[in-house]
């Protein structure tokens, strides 16, 4: 909800603004005048953002959008577009927040207002950006998705007799390296059949380890379960009997040969989630939340879960204790016999 006291504080800091003389406006020009030449200082920008900048038509229609909201804000003030002050802007923020607009759509329009003032101010037109230092509501980050553990072992365990068995031998050693390892996507589509020096990852059965390149360049080693490495094994010895290119390197790969995508990688996964019986379609991040998230409720080791999850920040993994204590918070519900009273209220 708007605090009303801060609103009245943002009036206060408008009536003390006053109203500023803008260089380009006749003495006693007209509100017909502003509109007129504020339409065509819009219609230059949008040009400018068209040509110059190569914007795609969708995007410069959604500017168009933006402005126009600025336009009706300024216009419902009786302030000129290039005497609007900051304490405009955030009062039409709060407006636009007890409205229901979400920070993320605010933040998507105040980009566009910011673009528009940066351009005025290299033209000359505005002494400073009234949006620069302005900034949305914060967004509530959501929790990751995580499969229960009850999911991820059907899902990881299931196999289909009438897939074809080469994909499916590929598939199963996909699900199961994901949630074994909790790799990104793009980690697992990196791997290649043996270590060598312009290799961006591979698996190495013996150690029962997946070296991987992460982001920011940084390589790390994570443990690969039992499951998983029987099903790469599988997957190996199918792979060596279809006469792959002794060039082709890439640990997963497709029916022409080359290395697998991550667009693959997630259409397959879907695919192979919906005919286990899951009720909702699994992708592969989905498969690293579980992993972290299911780590975290069987060791509460959470330095553990970021070195092998490869975050820089243990901020980053903080999010897998909120999916934690729900899942404790469940089993509280489920099994405590004072947790909640007849009728389902609880104490």
């Amino acid at each position: 909800m708007t605090d009303p006291g801060a609103l009245r504080d943002e009036d206060q800091a408008l009536s003390a603004a006053g109203p500023s003389q803008g260089a380009d406006t006749p003495s006693g020009g007209s509100a017909a005048y502003e509109v007129a030449s504020e339409g065509a200082l819009i219609e230059r920008y949008l040009e400018h953002v068209r040509v110059e900048k190569r914007l795609a038509q969708r995007t410069v229609e959604l500017y168009a959008l933006d402005l126009r909201k600025l336009t009706d804000f300024a216009g419902a003030a009786k302030v000129p577009l290039r005497q609007v002050h900051s304490a405009h802007v955030r009062r039409w923020i709060a407006q636009m927040h007890g409205g229901g607009r979400s920070g993320r759509g605010i933040a998507l329009i105040l980009s566009g207002w910011r673009g528009f003032y940066a351009w005025l101010g290299r033209e000359g037109l505005v002494a400073s950006n009234p949006v620069q230092d302005v900034r949305a509501p914060k967004v509530a980050k959501p929790l990751p998705k995580a499969l229960s553990v009850d999911d991820a072992v059907q899902l990881a365990g299931f196999h289909a007799e009438g897939n074809d068995p080469w994909l499916e031998a590929r598939d199963a050693a996909i699900t199961e390296l994901l949630y074994s390892s909790g790799l990104r996507v793009g980690e697992l589509t990196g791997l290649d059949v043996v270590a060598s020096g312009a290799a961006r990852g591979w698996i190495d059965l013996q150690a029962a380890e997946a070296h991987v390149l992460g982001k920011g360049s940084k390589r790390r080693s994570v443990p690969v379960g039992r499951a998983a490495l029987t099903a790469l094994q599988r997957w190996l010895e199918v792979r060596a009997q279809v006469g792959v290119p002794a060039e082709q390197v890439a640990l997963f790969i497709g029916r022409n040969g080359t290395r697998l995508s991550a667009q693959s990688v997630w259409q397959r996964l879907k695919r192979r989630s919906l005919q286990a019986g899951l009720a909702t379609p699994v992708h592969p991040h989905m498969l690293r939340h579980s992993f972290a998230s299911h780590v975290l409720q069987s060791s509460s080791d959470l330095r553990a879960v970021q070195e092998l999850l490869g975050h820089a920040n243990i901020s980053t993994t903080q999010v897998y204790t909120r999916l934690d204590f729900q899942h404790l918070a469940r089993a509280y519900d489920a099994a405590h016999p004072r947790a909640r009273l007849k009728g389902g209220n609880k104490t």
